[in-house]
């Protein structure tokens, strides 16, 4: 089978399509088919080597995809082949023709979600659930901002919030972005490039505040992010991407939980929970993943290039 592999940590570009066997699942193992692989910013994280989860070298990437089940191990109970499935985990990377895993890594996919959309189900909606209310404890009634809301993590959070009848606002760079953000249910939408932008989401809310943030971008927003933060409100920190400098009074001031959260850390009860949520909110279409692009395996590289560096419209998915 063609597959992505990793040899050195390094530039996309160290990223290359190789022949490789195909696995054979064993115990509690899957084999899926790949029809689809989803990109996200934490993939160039563990390319590059800096992410504390670094894998180890030689590696294929991708714990997202979706497509069909084509062998399952002795042990297996959930799943038989021919079933529809999303990934979320791989043991042996999704950045290829037919991926290993274990059938915890799993959740079925509904008939009415195509394989595109299901390679963007897993990273941006469970990471979205887990930041609105298994950590924020997001509410009926309650406000919601959500930082970079046009992209893939930010429009899940945007669609799990407004069915949970949150007030949703949302920011974003451009008008593709911030019109793509409404469709999907916002109820405003700011330029995150105004430098006026924090006093207008303010202002929005008539002077109360949001109750919770969401942070794709902590090293630049943190500071500013109380001039909009109600009493008693609550931070996620989902992104970052360096340093920043902080002053703690802020927090003091607003009496502020700020949580740090990676998907990583989530215990199985959490993951459970979500994969259950998703399931239904999949096949109700109250949940539907954007894809802006697909792009061919052999050019993964250009898809971690758009990922970091472009702005973000949705969810990138590669297909083998």
């Amino acid at each position: 089978m063609k597959a992505i592999i990793v040899n050195e940590f390094g530039p996309p570009e160290v990223m290359q399509v190789d022949e490789v066997d195909t696995p054979s699942p064993e115990g509690t193992q899957v084999l899926v088919k790949i029809e689809a692989a989803g990109v996200n910013p934490v993939d160039t994280y563990l390319r590059s080597g800096i992410h504390a989860h670094a894998p180890k070298l030689p590696y294929t990437p991708g714990k997202d995809g979706a497509g069909t089940v084509e062998a399952v191990g002795p042990d297996v109970t959930k799943f038989r082949a021919g079933d529809r499935v999303y990934t979320a985990g791989s043991i042996s990377g999704t950045y290829a023709e037919y991926s290993l895993c274990d059938e915890s890594h799993l959740g079925r996919l509904p008939a009415n979600v195509s394989f595109e959309e299901g390679a963007g189900v897993w990273t941006p909606y469970a990471t979205s659930y887990r930041a609105l209310f298994q950590k924020a404890g997001a509410k009926d009634g309650e406000t919601v901002l959500i930082h970079g809301a046009s992209g893939g993590v930010g429009l899940a959070a945007v669609q799990w919030a407004k069915n949970a009848d949150l007030k949703v606002i949302g920011t974003a760079s451009s008008d593709e972005g911030r019109q793509l953000v409404l469709d999907n249910g916002a109820d405003a939408v700011f330029d995150h490039t105004d430098e006026d932008h924090y006093s207008d989401i303010f202002d929005f809310t008539e002077g109360r505040g949001v109750d919770v943030i969401i942070e794709m971008l902590a090293n630049e927003n943190l500071e500013r992010d109380f001039e909009c933060l109600a009493m008693n409100g609550r931070i996620v920190v989902v992104g970052n991407r360096g340093s920043l400098q902080f002053t703690p009074r802020q927090a003091m001031t607003k009496e502020t939980t700020i949580y740090g959260m990676s998907l990583f850390n989530a215990p199985k009860e959490k993951l459970d929970e979500i994969h259950t949520a998703l399931f239904a909110a999949l096949g109700e279409g109250v949940v539907k993943p954007v894809v802006r692009e697909k792009i061919p395996l052999a050019d993964a590289a250009r898809a971690h290039h758009a990922v970091i560096e472009n702005k973000a419209f949705g969810k990138i998915v590669l297909v083998p």
